[in-house]
């Protein structure tokens, strides 16, 4: 049984690292069964998605991440009226989400962000624009241009909510080994918070299953609480775990017979999330593109409630050998969801509003 003390921690939101690092011991009955019932009080039987599109507008890059399997020098690279033509494909089946990331161009400067912000927005002015990673603010804000007026100008021309990722493992030790010419830790709460400060919510990512440890991730969790405490402005957590496919980090993983994550390795960083994060941020998203459709079912019995978007098209997993497609219909979605004895509801970004099938409003 798990100390009455801990569990009073936890419910207030309070648990330690030294509580976290117990519970990876936990037996899984009862770390999942504490995770499930914080989701409960949490956010209750409801399990959101959201309908949208992503865009991911190149595959060129000059970075030097050791996991990636989606940069290629001599890829493929959208102009305007390609991404536009995407966008217009989006609206048309319903999506109300408009998901845009690409590598790092060497041209690409803040007016180029900017342009494709501003495109968008002056055809589609309702479409919700979930743009620029922190890693994509900072290559913006080169040359002279600081991050808060990088924020800013990125804002006024139309972006509304930021991926929390390019945050791989928030530990310097780590980053060095496998993104080292990435920004640190310091880097990416600093721009994280700016934006949240300007008011620009956005997600929170970890990826897991490399060569980090336990105690690592653990690290991330906490510095993820931390930051919501101070600006309250991450809208959900999203466990990525690595895949190991098709990149070098991985190549030599496998090489030494390391075959990256497991399942119950997965459902446990995702019950850690929801007992960590508890009081602090209620979303804890199941990536379905990710995990597998299964493997993330079962995820919403761990703490999960999310399952993520549509998304109608997905490169930068796929590339790394992710194996579960690249879109979900809605139906699936409601499907899924009703048969793991759960609400379906669709949401939007920002978590603000959530509509059942049938178009029943919960919130």
């Amino acid at each position: 049984m798990l100390p009455t003390d801990l569990l009073d921690r936890t419910r207030a939101g309070e648990c330690t690292k030294e509580d976290t690092t117990l519970l990876t011991n936990a037996p899984l009955p009862e770390l999942f069964g504490l995770a499930d019932a914080l989701r409960a009080e949490a956010v209750g039987d409801t399990v959101t998605y959201i309908l949208n599109r992503n865009i991911n507008f190149t595959s060129q890059c000059i970075g030097t991440c050791r996991f990636c399997a989606f940069r290629d020098p001599n890829g493929y690279r959208m102009d305007i009226s390609e991404i536009l033509g995407k966008v217009r494909e989006a609206v048309k089946t319903g999506a109300t989400e408009i998901c845009i990331q690409g590598g790092l161009l060497p041209d690409m400067r803040l007016d180029g962000y900017c342009e494709i912000l501003k495109s968008i927005k002056s055809e589609f002015s309702d479409i919700h624009l979930h743009s620029c990673s922190p890693m994509e603010v900072y290559h913006a804000a080169r040359d002279g241009v600081g991050v808060k007026d990088a924020l800013v100008a990125l804002k006024g021309a139309g972006l509304d909510t930021m991926p929390g990722t390019a945050a791989e493992i928030l530990v310097d030790r780590v980053r060095e080994r496998i993104c080292p010419d990435k920004l640190n830790t310091e880097e990416w709460a600093c721009v994280i918070k700016t934006a949240h400060k300007l008011g620009i919510r956005t997600t929170a990512t970890i990826m897991y299953g490399h060569i980090e440890t336990m105690q690592d991730r653990i690290e991330h969790l906490f510095l993820i609480r931390d930051i919501q405490k101070e600006t309250r402005g991450f809208t959900e957590f999203v466990p990525l775990p690595f895949m190991p496919y098709n990149n070098e980090l991985g190549s030599e993983m496998l090489g030494s017979g390391n075959y990256g994550i497991t399942g119950i390795d997965d459902l446990r960083m995702h019950a850690l999330a929801r007992i960590v994060l508890h009081t602090h941020i209620k979303n804890i998203q199941a990536s379905w593109v990710k995990l597998g459709t299964k493997l993330a079912q079962y995820a919403l019995h761990c703490g999960a409630n999310d399952l993520g978007g549509t998304l109608m098209e997905e490169k930068i997993s796929k590339s790394a050998g992710a194996t579960s497609g690249e879109y979900m219909s809605p139906a699936e979605f409601d499907w899924i969801i009703g048969k793991a004895g759960r609400v379906p509801a669709v949401r939007d970004t920002r978590y603000s509003h959530q509509q059942q099938p049938g178009g029943v409003a919960t919130r």
